[in-house]
């Protein structure tokens, strides 16, 4: 969870962003007036939009049933957003109206809402609240980072997850396989667990929503790279990375479905509990989903494979948190709802049920977390020194248009074969460089 000299550098150097886009409507109670909102009564109804809705409900539904318990004046409603359309939900109700009281904010897309003066800071309200010096350091310094604005926080960082390599045990124990600990063993299990004729294939290719991280950590893990920039270019399109990402895209149809192309976590998720896929990659979130439908012996998930010098790298994953949005007309409801939400007894709760890391220092610290043998193993990758980490920018407000709408069809296409992966990195590569460029301009110091 540590954060690299040069985005700590640059994140250091943010002074305050120009909004643009103006804000036209409060959260509840639209009037149009597009106000700073208000701390309210402490009490009344708050609404809440889940960024990962659906696959966490049950849970949150537990923790507002909790929090409405403990707090009978306040009511909270939910708002269920699917992961893959929050952000175009955030644009379109920053532009048109309807923000909620509190939403969750992944550092991935939080930039951009901080430039488009949506959030409020929450610097201050955690320092005077039970939040004080409760948080992992190392997730603090991600949201601060991500926003872009200095020492100023505008998410409170719930959880933290990174990418993991699934296999199925129980078909690398068949096949006399050792676990693919290492990139070269990743590959000799990929074809010797294929059978096409049989629909069985030794991976699965993220082709559809998601699948530039996906792209991203096998490119970086492989090349040995660690850093994203290299001065104000980024080395996305280095030499390396793309001879990493040309011998990955070469295993689709060939030890993957050629349905991948359209490919996102869900129906991976589907093809790995059923025996049809014996290894994936996804991130912390599906640990428990997982261990759902095949309990713990049939499978495992690690960290990235490690390179020919035995040193393992992985791309950063954004830190998830809660956001107060400006407009909202009762602040101070909201506030406590997000105060509860972190707090040791919620935030394990959470994570417990995500399989993710939790940002509450005692919650990272409960015993569910030593029989979460991916979690646990994703924790120690990112605070034990023994993973080099490339720190991804989610400070640049279009790093998630970059890295999503822009560039997903693209590598649809590189899968294909209707683009190459050099093709691919050097569009990618050019966006970057023109959006560091640009904040730059906006940001040097004074």
């Amino acid at each position: 969870m540590t954060i690299s000299r040069s985005l700590r550098g640059r994140a250091a150097t943010a002074v305050a962003l120009t909004a643009t886009l103006a804000l036209t409507a409060t959260a509840c109670g639209d009037d149009g007036s597009g106000g700073a909102g208000a701390e309210g009564s402490g009490t009344g109804t708050i609404t809440f939009w889940d960024n990962n809705g659906g696959v966490r409900t049950a849970v949150w539904q537990e923790i507002i049933k909790d929090f409405e318990a403990k707090n009978p004046g306040i009511k909270v409603k939910y708002v269920p957003i699917p992961s893959e359309d929050v952000q175009s939900k955030y644009d379109t109700a920053i532009a048109g109206g309807g923000l909620p009281d509190v939403g969750g904010v992944g550092a991935a897309y939080l930039a951009n809402m901080v430039a488009q003066n949506a959030l409020d800071p929450v610097g201050e309200r955690i320092e005077g609240s039970s939040l004080k010096g409760k948080l992992v350091p190392g997730m603090v310094e991600s949201v601060k980072s991500a926003g872009g604005r200095g020492d100023e926080m505008y998410s409170v960082p719930t959880s933290a997850s990174n990418g993991v390599l699934y296999y199925r045990t129980d078909l690398f124990k068949a096949a006399g396989l050792p676990a693919p600990t290492t990139w070269e063993a990743f590959y000799t299990a990929a074809g010797k667990l294929t059978d096409a004729k049989n629909n069985k294939f030794g991976y699965t290719i993220r082709g559809g929503a998601g699948s530039i991280a996906q792209a991203l950590d096998a490119m970086y893990g492989q090349s040995g790279i660690t850093e994203f920039w290299n001065g104000d270019k980024t080395t996305v399109n280095d030499p390396k990375n793309v001879a990493a990402l040309e011998k990955y895209v070469g295993l689709y149809k060939k030890a993957t479905p050629e349905a991948d192309v359209n490919n996102d976590f869900k129906k991976m998720n589907a093809q790995f509990d059923s025996g049809s896929i014996a290894m994936m990659n996804h991130n912390l979130g599906s640990y428990t989903d997982h261990v759902k439908a095949l309990g713990t012996d049939k499978f495992a998930g690690i960290p990235n494979p490690t390179g020919p010098d035995g040193v393992r790298v992985q791309v950063s994953n954004p830190v998830d948190g809660l956001g107060l949005f400006r407009t909202s007309e009762n602040k101070a409801a909201a506030w406590k709802f997000i105060e509860f939400a972190a707090s040791h007894e919620s935030n394990s709760k959470w994570n417990e049920s995500a399989g993710a890391i939790p940002a509450n220092t005692e919650a990272a610290n409960d015993p569910w977390l030593d029989k979460a043998q991916a979690t646990k193993l994703g924790a120690q990758a990112l605070n034990d020194g023994s993973t080099k980490i490339v720190q991804l920018p989610y400070y640049l407000p279009d790093w998630n248009k970059i890295s999503k709408s822009e560039n997903e069809p693209n590598f649809q296409k590189v899968l294909l074969g209707a683009m190459t992966a050099k093709e691919f990195l050097d569009t990618i590569a050019k966006q970057l460089n023109e959006a560091q460029a640009e904040w730059n301009t906006q940001f040097k110091k004074d």
